[in-house]
């Protein structure tokens, strides 16, 4: 058992009675290939809410002042997590990211860059359009309901996936890209909520 599974295992075990997740679109996330999974953020909990319910190992890229974080700093690498300088065009987390595209593995990212401070879906930033532009990745939409209070039901949803072809064909701007993505992500909170 590898550790990011021992964590995975863990930490659902430990999540699951609280707030009682209920996982709906699993068969939308394709068995294998490189995956794009775009969620919303309204909590620090989301990171690993959407790794234990994804059905195949994600890896995040997540903000660089987590891996400056004593203990924690350690442990976020082995549990698939890269580094983002945030508010910069930081191009080592870009290679890293398509790298992992590239690999056929699971980029999770939260467009939105930060946690909703109202628990509504704000606006997505360039990046998620980037690495859907640039990849040949599936994109994958996820919502995560909420709030996240203890003993009520939390829901996580995950969209089938968006072609983006006809974008890619044309060249179409990140932004655009991020904003059908954005879209589709709204579309699933409304339908579920």
């Amino acid at each position: 058992m590898t550790f990011y599974t021992f964590v995975k295992n863990l930490v659902y075990g430990a999540l699951k009675p609280i707030y009682r997740f209920e996982v709906i679109g699993k068969e939308n996330f394709p068995k294998e290939g490189g995956i794009l999974l775009c969620t919303n953020h309204i909590d620090n909990l989301d990171p690993p809410v959407v790794g234990i319910t994804a059905p195949r190992p994600v890896h995040f890229m997540a903000k660089a002042e987590l891996f400056q974080v004593p203990v924690l700093g350690k442990i976020v690498p082995h549990l698939n997590a890269f580094p983002v300088k945030r508010g910069l065009s930081d191009r080592e987390a870009l290679r890293k990211g398509l790298a992992i595209l590239k690999e056929g593995k699971v980029l999770g990212l939260f467009p939105e860059g930060t946690r909703s401070k109202t628990g509504e879906l704000g606006e997505g930033l360039a990046g998620a359009g980037f690495f859907a532009l640039r990849s040949q990745a599936q994109i994958i939409p996820c919502a995560i309901i909420g709030p996240y209070r203890p003993f009520r039901r939390l829901k996580v949803v995950y969209g089938k996936p968006v072609s983006l072809d006809g974008m890619r064909e044309r060249k179409a701007s990140a932004e655009e890209a991020t904003e059908l993505i954005m879209s589709e992500i709204r579309k699933l909170i409304s339908e579920y909520r």
